[in-house]
């Protein structure tokens, strides 16, 4: 009896994916190298999976955990307390690996000790296993130095004893494990890819992907989580409301108070801004504040030339900066009255990703996916060759939206520029992304804040 530990632990997590599960197994048997166990975890299926999986109950290296439905993260943890590999990694039963996938991501481990997790570039697939597109991850060993970009969370290959250390897969979640485990990896460990495509993902109707909402907020609440536990110290921030003078739409109802009201709100429930400073070199706005907030906002009359439209935000930070009383401001967060969906979440998910990522600057952004174009003398011509098969990541686009902008104060000086070194991002919602100055946009707001809570669509 051979009793050798294999050198990987690969795991099969399916539910009602009897369609597809065949395929995935197979691919696993299928590899180039046979130092393997396989764990196939059915969660509960009702599809008739289960007499799929059943044919290979027989296999040596392979064994079957049938469980009542309990969802992705408790299944992680069920397999990595069942595995006996020196490596692990997840597959789901919709998708499949490429043939050399296991031996090619254990042999990155396997020459790199302190490395902790590889993953590889991957295709995307339809539902009949089609090839739609290839994405391409940017190459860690020469373009990659800020780590806010996460692996896949399936077909990353982990190393087991320090997958254990970290406490495994945090339960909470019914989500975004790979977001999870990759906040907790960077801050400890090494990481790399391999920029060759090794698996494929199928794309299809049932993916939890095309569930926004709960993926953003998912991942609000890993970062907030992840701040407290360990305890991670954040900047000392001040948010800044720059008001051009006379701006009718400021002092402007909004239901039951004013569009400047509403923003303030959402700052004063912000658990991550110490201070609040609007600034404007319109005295009405002073009064305002005045007789509505006493101290809890401060009002900073600034001068006249850099509030104008054509003026950096820059030259304010460098107006306020020169002030005795935000000396002890590490960081200003610029936000804007025009996006009142922008809210304290979101605001407080913009402080946690600047310290957990260790960016020196951060902005609100929303994922472009429409394809742009730009005209030469020939005519129209795709820019960043987005008509092409291949998906690069370099070449992703991101629209700057919702009006935020934070930035390390002492860094920012030193560049120049409120925006600068390793610039950080959060994607927000499309409710967020509403902007007043848009008349349409406008009314839309005004029926959202009468018909829902706003604050669940963040």
């Amino acid at each position: 009896m051979n009793n050798k530990l294999p050198l990987i632990t690969v795991y099969i997590t399916n539910y009602n994916y009897g369609k597809f599960i065949r395929k995935a197994i197979e691919s696993v048997l299928q590899q180039s190298m046979n130092d393997f166990e396989l764990i196939i975890i059915d969660d509960g299926s009702t599809d008739g999976s289960r007499e799929i999986i059943e044919e290979y109950a027989n296999l040596e290296n392979v064994s079957i955990i049938y469980q009542k439905n309990r969802g992705l993260n408790i299944t992680n943890n069920v397999a990595l307390k069942a595995s006996l590999g020196k490596y692990i990694i997840r597959l789901d039963a919709d998708d499949f690996l490429e043939g050399t996938a296991l031996e090619e991501m254990s042999s990155a481990l396997e020459n790199d000790s302190d490395l902790g997790l590889i993953f590889p570039d991957y295709f995307i697939v339809d539902i009949e296993g089609n090839i739609l597109s290839e994405v391409k991850r940017h190459d860690f060993s020469s373009e990659v130095n800020l780590l806010d970009q996460p692996a896949h969370g399936a077909c990353t290959m982990i190393r087991t004893q320090f997958l254990k250390s970290l406490g495994g897969y945090d339960e909470s979640y019914t989500c975004q494990d790979g977001y999870e485990l990759w906040v907790k990896f960077i801050n400890k460990y090494k990481v790399n890819n391999i920029n060759k495509s090794l698996f494929y993902y199928r794309r299809h109707n049932n993916n939890l992907t095309n569930n926004e909402t709960k993926i953003l907020g998912t991942r609000s609440r890993i970062k907030d989580a992840y701040v407290k536990k360990n305890k991670l110290k954040l900047p000392a921030t001040t948010a800044v409301i720059p008001i051009r003078p006379h701006y009718n739409l400021v002092l402007e109802e909004f239901g039951s108070s004013t569009f400047l009201d509403y923003k303030i709100q959402q700052l004063l429930n912000s658990c991550n801004i110490s201070d609040i400073i609007v600034t404007s070199s319109d005295d009405q706005i002073d009064e305002y504040l005045h007789n509505r907030y006493n101290d809890k906002v401060r009002f900073v009359k600034r001068p006249e030339k850099i509030e104008r439209i054509n003026v950096s935000l820059y030259e304010t930070l460098l107006f306020l900066n020169s002030l005795p009383d935000t000396r002890h401001s590490e960081a200003f967060l610029f936000c804007s009255i025009e996006f009142p969906f922008v809210d304290n979440k979101l605001i407080n998910d913009a402080v946690n990703t600047l310290a957990i990522f260790k960016a020196d600057s951060l902005v609100s952004v929303r994922p472009e996916s429409n394809k742009f174009y730009r005209h030469t003398g020939d005519g129209m011509k795709a820019i960043l060759e987005q008509d092409n098969f291949t998906k690069l990541e370099r070449e992703a686009i991101y629209k700057y939206t919702g009006g935020l902008i934070l930035t390390n104060k002492k860094t920012a000086v030193k560049y120049g520029q409120l925006v600068h070194g390793k610039v950080g991002h959060i994607v927000i919602g499309e409710m967020a992304t509403l902007n007043v100055e848009s008349s349409f946009e406008k009314e839309l707001c005004y029926k959202l804040l009468e018909t829902a809570d706003v604050g669940k669509s963040n």
